[in-house]
């Protein structure tokens, strides 16, 4: 079940929402549980179980890491299960693809292996769990008061599938004790609207573009396409996930929850070590403290740090995808990361802002070019053409009406005058600029007859267009 589809938007967000605010306060927990489960039980009745057992794994680990004698123990064990279980489910397609390559290279026979399926969002629910566990390794946190706590932290329904990565010590008060009030309710419902919109009207116009761009043939594919495509991508990419995230956030504050923001701005970044500050913040932010802290930080030689940076990276690449391409991915972020250290945080601080975001901007699409692309092979070749080392040398020309229609056209030429109004005014500028809008009194009717004409929007886009699902979905 998706947010963006009529069933959830018409059917199961209304009758949760009912029942929610019916069930005294002492049930509600309970009510988001049965609730989350069903969710996640809708597309995955099968998984729903083992997601269950696993946590019950987890729990089950509460007395032995908060006891000094098996703390270390224990966390071992936790964290090994959960990485294990996403090794199976995400990766072992990937290695016994690559192991029998090897095998028909050496002339031996490949291994016979079924394939199989990924569990949808297993990616953020494993960072969740080890969040937890980590948490009461260190301290940082209580253990959950009860199983259906716990399960709950994990299987909550706005951000299960694909985040933001809620850590447990950020949420753990919020489980036992939470404030619901009707502006908390009216800010949510409006945080959804736009996120939703953002997904309908503005992601998948743009997914279509870049679909059709990936999809020419080597004939058909020049310069010109394949920046339009990437660039469009980049626009869905963010759009898809930011009004995910979004959505999630929403969802969470009609029920009293406050989850952290996950996007800033990420494309008016001077540098890449800022657009990691303002992309999925919920995982750098995990990342830091769950990966590169511990690898040891900052705080060893320069070159143990670049080191550390560059692996965090390369894992994060990993994590996103079971392919070469994001591998590549990681790699290449986090070489840019070690640039920005060494001398380019420096250089692009005496640029002006508008070229240091739009030279940023431009090393983000590199990077799209290999997390779009469905192989490596097909990414480098793509790179190619983007960069006109390569061209065909008979074009079929594609007229431009089958890449992108006149309405994609419009959104596209909005999103691009975005990111140029970003190159010239920061996200502080703009921030502060909303901050004073809200105080006006007549904000909160302005919101109200956005969040409508918005939702109408969306419910017409979704009765004449084709389903469409979350990017990070798959991952």
């Amino acid at each position: 079940m998706v947010f963006s589809s009529y069933i959830f938007l018409s059917l199961f967000l209304p009758i949760f929402l009912v029942g929610y605010y019916l069930a005294p306060n002492r049930l509600r927990n309970w009510v988001a549980l049965g609730a989350s489960l069903l969710f996640y039980a809708w597309g995955a009745p099968t998984l729903v179980v083992l997601l269950v057992l696993s946590c019950t794994l987890d729990f089950a680990l509460n007395k032995p890491l908060t006891n000094p004698g098996h703390r270390s123990a224990a966390l071992g064990l936790g964290v090994s299960a959960n990485l294990l279980l996403l090794a199976y489910f995400k990766y072992s397609n990937f290695f016994i693809d690559q192991l029998n390559s090897i095998l028909s290279n050496l002339g031996a026979s490949p291994i016979s292996w079924a394939a199989v399926a990924l569990p949808v969002g297993i990616s953020f629910f494993t960072f969740q769990k080890i969040s937890y566990l980590v948490d009461l390794y260190r301290g940082s946190a209580a253990p959950a008061r009860s199983l259906g706590d716990y399960i709950l932290y994990v299987t909550l329904f706005p951000q299960l599938i694909a985040g933001p990565i809620v850590r447990y010590h950020d949420v753990a008060t919020q489980i036992v004790s939470r404030t619901h009030s009707v502006d908390l309710f009216r800010s949510g419902l409006v945080r959804f609207s736009v996120g939703l919109a953002k997904k309908v009207l503005i992601a998948d116009q743009m997914g279509e573009v870049a679909d059709h761009v990936f999809a020419l043939s080597s004939n058909q594919l020049t310069t010109g396409y394949a920046w339009l495509g990437i660039t469009a991508y980049a626009f869905q990419i963010y759009y898809d996930f930011s009004g995910y995230s979004d959505m999630a956030i929403g969802l969470g504050r009609m029920i009293g929850f406050q989850f952290l923001e996950n996007f800033n701005f990420p494309y008016t970044a001077r540098t890449i070590t800022e657009f990691w500050r303002r992309w999925h913040i919920s995982l750098s932010n995990f990342m830091k403290e769950y990966l590169y802290i511990p690898l040891g930080g900052n705080r060893g030689s320069t070159a143990r740090t670049y080191l550390n940076l560059w692996l965090v990276f390369l894992l994060s690449g990993l994590w996103h995808g079971a392919a070469w391409n994001f591998v590549v991915w990681g790699a290449y972020h986090g070489t840019f990361l070690v640039f920005d250290r060494l001398f380019w945080s420096r250089v692009a601080a005496r640029l002006p802002r508008a070229l240091s975001v739009l030279i940023t901007f431009v090393i983000v699409l590199g990077g799209w070019v290999f997390f779009r692309a469905e192989t490596l092979t097909q990414a480098l070749a793509f790179f190619e053409i983007l960069l006109g080392i390569s061209s065909p040398s008979e074009v079929l020309l594609i007229p431009q009406a089958e890449i992108i229609h006149h309405r994609a056209l419009i959104i596209f030429v909005g999103a691009s005058l975005c990111i140029i109004l970003g190159a010239f005014i920061s996200s502080e500028q703009i921030s502060k600029l909303y901050r004073s809008l809200k105080m006006r009194s007549s904000w909160q009717l302005t919101e109200g007859v956005f969040s409508i004409a918005a939702l109408l929007l969306v419910f017409f886009a979704l009765a004449t267009t084709d389903f469409s699902p979350f990017l990070y979905f798959r991952f």
